[in-house]
């Protein structure tokens, strides 16, 4: 086998894959997160409560997390690329079917099945990055790909809760699965061929399952890893619990945000993105415990800014919290890649398993304490969740110092 280079930063391969994980990550997201701004309208149109409504969201994520693995494992096979662009081919043609669902388990078994054909995008696209790139330029990518994530599940967010403003919501979830249709024909066109990628047997042949166990026994005994793992779940968690009931609080006095308002208030993915781009510099100046500890903090300023009643200070805080979760999962997920060695893409699914798995377990609890307390409930809930984050940041730091 020809020996090829990784590409360089800057260079023009290098600068194709940027753009076609930014497309990735826009669609991802564009596909996944279209459900959050319409949750009112579940829980009225369908007669559920709000943590109820949720779990139309979150069965998308938990099925995502839990075909992680498989997905990889197709990917370590058959190659990054086919199944990248596979995963939103069939992603869009089952949203499109979304918008006939009929009722409430119609609706969470064909998202369910959305979630399932994503997951063959985030694990890979970590895997691909860390393969085709040098390794200097690894967190940058990953940050362009973030970025394309915050900017995917804005315009998806955005404009599900515009059209559901005047149409049927079925016409919103329409719109996304043929924009979704779009975004994977121009994935296929413009993601490069693998140069790096070696195809590995697969699990249930004997010489897999010997492979597969040496990867996983490997990466199971690096307790930095695990840290990583559920840093991941609380980030998404705590994400998808804030932004979950954040429109059912702004409904309500004093705010009376219309469905439309409520969309625009995803524009604050804006800052988001650009904190994903910037992650990679900050973490070079600082030091990934570092770095991350001020995304932790940041978070916890933009919580206990949004519990105040006033609409200047309250998306001020969630502008500071949306940037700094960007930021953070940037460097959580350039950190797994870079500790995993040559199993990178089976310890960058089993952190998106836990991310994913967060997001549907978080989010959904989240709505019990909306339901208990309000957003003071949320709000302490997820405050909770961020403190055990900043306690396993300490013990990886501390662990380090000792090794």
């Amino acid at each position: 086998m020809r020996a090829v280079t990784p590409l360089a930063k800057h260079s023009p391969g290098y600068r194709q894959v940027s753009r076609a994980l930014l497309l990735g990550g826009f669609s991802t997201f564009w596909l996944l997160y279209w459900p959050q701004p319409l949750l009112p309208h579940f829980a009225r149109d369908l007669q559920l409560s709000p943590a109820q409504s949720s779990v139309i969201l979150s069965a998308a994520t938990a099925a995502l997390g839990l075909a992680l693995i498989p997905a990889s494992v197709l990917a370590d096979r058959f190659g990054r690329r086919p199944v990248m662009v596979a995963s939103l081919f069939i992603a869009a043609l089952l949203t499109l079917a979304t918008a006939w669902a009929q009722n409430p388990e119609q609706l969470l078994i064909l998202r369910a099945l959305a979630g399932v054909a994503l997951a063959g995008l985030p694990a890979t696209a970590m895997a691909y990055a860390g393969e085709e790139v040098e390794l200097n330029a690894v967190g940058s990518v990953m940050g362009i790909y973030v970025a394309g994530t915050a900017l995917g599940g804005m315009s998806g967010r955005l404009a599900t809760a515009l059209v559901a403003e005047h149409w049927p919501w079925s016409d919103a979830v329409a719109l996304v699965g043929a924009i979704g249709l779009v975004a994977a024909l121009l994935m296929w066109w413009f993601l490069p061929d693998s140069q790096q990628f070696q195809a590995r047997a697969l699990p249930w042949s004997r010489a897999g399952r010997q492979a597969f166990m040496r990867a996983l026994r490997a990466i199971t005994r690096d307790a930095t890893l695990w840290a990583l793992y559920i840093t991941g779940f609380l980030l998404l968690g705590i994400f998808v619990g804030l932004y979950n009931y954040l429109s059912f609080r702004l409904e309500l006095p004093p705010f009376s945000f219309t469905s439309a308002a409520i969309g625009g208030v995803f524009l604050l993915y804006l800052p988001g993105s650009l904190a994903s781009a910037w992650s990679g510099r900050l973490t070079r100046q600082l030091g990934r415990a570092p770095a991350l500890a001020w995304m932790w903090l940041a978070m916890l300023l933009g919580l206990c800014l949004s519990l105040l009643p006033n609409v200047i200070w309250l998306m001020s805080g969630v502008a500071l919290f949306t940037f700094a979760f960007f930021g953070a999962h940037a460097m959580a997920s350039s950190w797994v890649g870079q500790r995993a060695g040559q199993h990178k893409a089976l310890a960058a699914s089993l952190y998106l398993m836990s991310y994913y798995l967060g997001a549907s377990i978080l989010g959904t609890y989240s709505g019990v304490a909306w339901d208990g307390y309000g957003w003071l409930g949320v709000v302490g809930l997820l405050s909770l969740a961020l403190l055990v984050g900043v306690a396993l940041l300490w013990s990886i730091r501390r662990a380090s110092m000792h090794q």
